[in-house]
């Protein structure tokens, strides 16, 4: 259980700013090895949330070095930690089976070798066999790595995305005309087909993914370029209207997707400028952009990424969309085990944020990496994850 307390400090809109603390007796010790969890309200995404990148469990000693694994690596993994150089490298090397409690792995060694921010660099390494497998490749080099003789190119369609978001507080987005018009203006498999070459699929501007358990099927928003300015006279701006788009420079879609929004944008007389941002400095703001492009990595659930980005006060809702109906539909359905019956609720959920425009989605992207001939049993995991359980190299 959580309880929120005023801070006394006041956000940059003038709105007092909330802490949210654990209540005494929210986890419960119940043996050496078992808590049991007091929730203020069901939600059966617990598991999945652990092992989501800002929720992972580490050991206590990890806190006590400040963070740094390096200092004092403790782990129930296969491997140790036997090198780590920021930069530079990392190597793993496999515990004696004696001291490790699950099934053998066929590796001895794993060394991860930073190539750098640039894709082209990782296919360099691969091509002349300095490394065996890459982490991943922009969409721009799967031509590229086709070329290159005993390597294998993987895809996987996942759940990671990209959404140019709204923020309701801000004009001219707090109308929600001038939201509806902006979604009006996109054909969504165009969009995938020009910024993703065909890969992956197109989206129905609600975050929930055909591979989600939960997922309910909506018609995709058609692209009205009439209907789009027509509302934007209802809403004062008949002569058009001029808008800046924020997004990061790295990697390249999220830039191409922008600047193919602001093309078809156009011919509704929406003119958006597109302002291409190094990471950091989108980062230090990305809550309180007006209008900026976020990229959404792959979650297995359909209500994990509303519950951070949608609902009322989510830590992660930058569009700061507030709807009572769809934070109430998004507790039943947090609170709905079965999956045909969650997304009975979810089709509900779903509706609510198309209607309500709060961002314009156009597409689940495929994710892509590359891997030698001689690596057998690696597969590209939707969430990037590295498992090398069955993996091993032919001689």
């Amino acid at each position: 259980m959580t309880s929120t307390a005023d801070t006394g400090k006041k956000d940059e809109n003038g709105k007092a700013i909330m802490s949210t603390t654990m209540t005494t007796g929210a986890v419960e010790r119940l043996d050496d090895h078992s808590v049991r969890f007091h929730l203020n309200n069901a939600d059966l995404a617990v598991p999945e949330n652990f092992s989501d990148y800002p929720g992972l469990i580490v050991h206590r000693r990890f806190s006590d070095e400040g963070g740094n694994l390096s200092k004092n690596p403790v782990g129930t993994g296969p491997y140790r930690l036997a090198e780590f150089s920021v930069g530079e490298k990392l190597v793993l090397e496999k515990r004696p089976h004696a001291d490790y409690w699950g099934d053998n792995f066929a590796l001895d060694k794993i060394s991860y070798i930073d190539t750098g921010d640039d894709s082209s660099a990782s296919l360099a390494a691969l091509a002349s066999g300095q490394i065996d497998i890459n982490n991943q490749f922009g969409v721009e080099l799967i031509d590229a790595v086709a070329q290159i003789p005993d390597l294998i190119l993987n895809e996987r369609p996942t759940a990671a995305t990209g959404v140019a978001r709204m923020r309701t507080t801000e004009k001219p987005f707090d109308d929600p005309r001038v939201r509806k018009a902006i979604q009006l203006t996109v054909d969504h498999q165009r969009l995938v087909d020009l910024v993703f070459r065909g890969h992956g699929l197109p989206s129905e501007d609600h975050h929930i993914a055909p591979m989600h358990p939960e997922y309910a099927q909506l018609p995709i928003i058609k692209r009205d370029i009439e209907q789009a300015k027509a509302l934007l006279a209802e809403a004062g701006y008949a002569d058009g209207l001029d808008l800046e788009l924020v997004c990061v420079s790295n990697p390249t879609w999220e830039q191409n997707s922008c600047t193919t929004l602001a093309e078809m944008a156009k011919p509704a007389g929406i003119n958006i400028k597109v302002n291409v941002l190094p990471g950091g400095s989108y980062w230090n703001r990305w809550l309180s952009w007006p209008f900026s492009f976020t990229s959404w990595g792959h979650r297995p659930l359909g209500v994990q990424v509303p519950n951070l980005a949608y609902r009322t006060g989510g830590v992660w809702n930058e569009s700061a969309h507030s709807n009572p109906e769809y934070d109430r539909l998004l507790d039943e359905a947090s609170g709905t085990p079965n999956p045909v019956e969650r997304s009975k609720v979810m089709a509900k959920l779903e509706r609510i944020l198309q209607d309500d425009a709060v961002i314009s989605q156009s597409l689940w992207r495929s994710l892509f990496n590359a891997n030698s001939t001689k690596v057998k049993g690696w597969n590209l995991h939707t969430a990037l994850e590295h498992h090398f359980n069955d993996v091993w190299l032919d001689s």
